[in-house]
């Protein structure tokens, strides 16, 4: 009987992309994937530390793992933490009761060898391979319907309530060559959607390559295939990047990281741009392609901030008109320099800052899915699934709305064009359609 493998994962879309490309080593070398919540020989857990709400679910989801789980044969499972909070907390994951391998993130790409090997009464060090943060493979056969790829890691920001870059270290850039190899690879096997990921990637240069330029050459590949971006910061290397907004295969939806709307609060967190900024970025991109989807991070209560501050941050999200901001109260990240900033704000008043900001972006969002209705949308379909006696089809506009549609039966993984007729009343507001095809 073939051993089972389970994977979970915290945090974000590059965790994802990472934990989708171990998956697809282990399905191709013929091992089960399960869920999380059943018996296996062997639990993958990819942490993330980028709260210290993060850090208490990564340990939680360790416990889940290496108490009171047996493989197929009753024997104890391999249990192997990985990702940034093990990054962080190495000898306190190492020392967490049923952990059998710590594995740090630049030899990720080492875990399938390692467990492989394991099973076969061999002994693997991933400290004997070399670090490489671009090792794995193309994780089309993992959990998702998207191709992701990765083109960067790191970050050089060191923004000052931010621990990712003492966890995943400094920006480096992926080679061009490898990223157009890996991209024709996944084309050929079938992707639809290619998704850019990485720690920062609007920073991403390979010997003068740019941003714009990188994400240009993946367009201009052949094939029927579109390229999202997964989130970005506003302070892009290169020249050019607006104008992607007006090319076909470009998915116009942009996660624009604004995090304040003051000046003062920006220079406090010591991110690299000024709302003015921000806001000449939102406008350019607008004017190449009317139609942008922006959504974006917020994050209320920073040290220092006043009431002026966060109306600040109030008039930029209503004048960019977001259609969701992620947001969060800030709260007190050790290890950073805003754990030291003086002035901190009061519970009450971050949770009335957060409640507010929310308020605001449901409106938004609502409003905008409404302005959609009559409109024609090509959904990439991720999957499809009875409906009494119909067929409902679900997926992704390539604005990134999520989209349904009542009827004959469409395969996963092809596009469909559609007209919007409605929009349901369900927490996503997702949007009703009929197929035209």
């Amino acid at each position: 009987m073939s051993k089972r493998v389970a994977l979970q994962t915290l945090g974000c879309r590059l965790n994802q992309y990472e934990t989708d490309a171990i998956a697809t080593d282990f399905r191709r070398a013929g091992y089960q994937i399960v869920s999380f919540d059943d018996d296996a020989d062997c639990y993958v857990v990819n942490t993330c530390t980028v709260t210290d709400r993060s850090d208490r679910k990564s340990r939680n989801l360790i416990n889940r793992a290496s108490r009171g789980r047996t493989g197929i044969d009753n024997a104890s499972p391999v249990v192997v933490v990985t990702g940034c909070y093990s990054e962080a907390n190495t000898s306190h994951a190492q020392a967490q009761k049923g952990v059998t391998y710590v594995v740090g993130n630049s030899h990720k790409y080492t875990i399938f060898d390692l467990v492989d090997a394991h099973f076969r009464d061999e002994m693997v060090d991933p400290a004997d391979r070399a670090a490489d943060r671009f090792g794995h493979g193309d994780g089309l056969e993992g959990f998702h319907t998207r191709a992701m790829l990765k083109i960067q890691d790191g970050c050089d920001n060191f923004c000052t309530f931010c621990i990712i870059p003492y966890v995943r270290g400094r920006a480096e850039s992926r080679p061009q060559s490898q990223i157009l190899a890996h991209a024709k690879r996944v084309i050929g096997l079938g992707a639809k959607e290619i998704v850019l990921t990485g720690v920062n990637i609007g920073r991403y240069d390979d010997d003068g390559i740019g941003f714009p330029a990188l994400v240009e050459s993946i367009l201009e590949l052949p094939g029927d295939f579109r390229v999202r971006l997964s989130s970005t910061e506003p302070d892009i290397h290169g020249e050019g990047f607006p104008e992607l907004a007006a090319h076909e295969k470009f998915c116009p939806h942009l996660h624009l990281c604004l995090q304040s709307g003051s000046d003062r609060i920006l220079l406090a967190m010591r991110r690299q741009y000024d709302v003015s900024g921000y806001l000449d970025l939102v406008e350019a991109v607008r004017k190449r392609n009317p139609t942008v989807n922006f959504t974006t991070d917020v994050i209320v209560g920073f040290p220092g901030e006043t009431d002026e501050d966060f109306l600040a941050t109030s008039n930029v999200i209503e004048a960019v008109g977001y259609s969701h901001v992620h947001t969060f109260p800030y709260s007190v990240r050790s290890g950073t320099k805003a754990a030291r900033i003086s002035g901190h704000v009061d519970g009450a008043t971050k949770a009335r800052r957060a409640e507010q900001v929310r308020t605001i972006a449901a409106r938004l969002k609502r409003a905008r899915r409404h302005s959609l209705v009559g409109s024609r949308q090509r959904l990439l379909v991720e999957r499809c699934e009875p409906f009494g006696s119909e067929w409902l089809a679900k997926g992704h506009g390539a604005h990134y709305d999520p989209i349904e549609v009542v009827g004959t039966q469409l395969s996963a993984n092809q596009f469909v064009e559609v007209e919007i007729n409605g929009v349901s009343e369900d927490s996503d507001l997702t949007l009703r359609a009929q197929a035209l095809q």
